[in-house]
């Protein structure tokens, strides 16, 4: 069976019970992971804690926990928590975040996001073998820090949210695996040339590392509606320089350049005309389920080894997700 995994919104409007009907599902259904995101609202960890403890098999990975708000060991910790409460499938994806975001809700600068990056991953991968930490570092001094008897009993695999280059060959270098985010088609191999540049120049496999990413997808026959949402939704990162950058390096400098002027303007709808049906059809799917199944399948052929759907809400978000998880299940066969 193709691997898939499932992306669930870090949506305060969702019940913790229905983080584990959601949860419980995608596993019945066939894919192989959950992940949840954090960006606001409550934390990702306790949505994953409260899913473990309705489900039996499928990995479960935070996506992704940003380093700025917690110390390595902390991260250790979470991760150690986690990864018992879940019988070991838990996954640690980490990414640096946003520097708007970290300054003004964290009230933390954002400073040298790549030094804090490789030393917590440096950190949290000796915590977790079970060794006792000295580390002396740029950001960090740690000593004598170990887990003990906390120390995991399986290994926890850590991803790494990247864009760019230099984060990607650092998931080359040191990480398991990589959790890309609006994973346009035509820029995996890019993105994979990098990460095979680090792991080689490491000396590792690049066979080692997991190549997973988020895919946002509508699943209907009318897709209006749906393309109303993903247009509104793509827009309102034109205002984020990290993905204004990353979009217009994927070839969308015309279309982020548009929206970014129109939200200045503090005119969203306007904006979410800038975002055409060529990019939308990149950076997302949105389709029958045929149609849906065919695209994931492209991005697969480029090199995309665990795409993790991302359902968009059009309309209720609870139903959006059943009704993706429903209609993209892992174990049916396309219709």
């Amino acid at each position: 069976m193709a691997r898939f995994g499932v992306r669930l919104e870090n949506d305060p409007t969702l019940s913790p019970q229905d983080y584990q009907e959601l949860g419980a599902l995608a596993e019945k259904n066939g894919f192989e992971a959950v992940w949840v995101p954090e960006g606001g609202g409550r934390d990702s960890l306790t949505s994953l804690a409260t899913i473990a403890m309705k489900t039996e098999t499928v990995q479960l990975g935070t996506g992704i926990l940003p380093l700025f708000a917690r110390t390595p060991t902390n991260t250790a910790m979470g991760a150690a928590g986690m990864a018992a409460v879940s019988g070991g499938r838990f996954m640690l994806g980490l990414g640096v975040g946003h520097a708007p975001t970290v300054e003004s809700r964290d009230g933390i600068p954002f400073k040298q996001p790549m030094t804090r990056m490789r030393e917590t991953i440096q950190i949290v991968q000796g915590l977790l073998s079970g060794a006792e930490v000295n580390f002396a570092g740029k950001l960090f001094n740690v000593t004598g820090a170990s887990m003990g008897a906390a120390t995991p009993k399986t290994k926890v695999p850590i991803y790494v949210a990247a864009l760019g280059p230099q984060m990607l060959e650092m998931v080359g270098e040191l990480a398991d695996g990589v959790l890309m985010n609006w994973t346009a088609v035509d820029y995996l191999q890019e993105a994979i040339g990098h990460i095979k540049r680090g792991a080689e120049n490491a000396g590792r496999d690049p066979k080692d590392i997991d190549i997973a990413g988020y895919v946002r997808v509508a699943v209907g026959d009318d897709v209006s509606a749906s393309r109303d949402s993903l247009r509104r939704q793509v827009a309102r990162y034109a205002s984020n320089p990290f993905y204004r950058n990353f979009f217009a390096q994927t070839g969308f400098d015309k279309e982020m350049s548009a929206a970014a002027a129109a939200l200045a303007d503090g005119n969203l709808d306007k904006a979410a005309e800038s975002i055409t049906q060529e990019m939308q059809d990149q950076v997302a799917i949105v389709g029958t389920v045929a149609e849906c199944r065919a695209a994931l399948e492209k991005r697969r052929a480029a090199g995309l080894q665990l795409p993790v759907i991302a359902p968009f809400a059009v309309g209720d978000n609870m139903a959006s997700h059943r009704h993706v998880i429903d209609a993209l299940a892992p174990n049916t066969k396309s219709p």
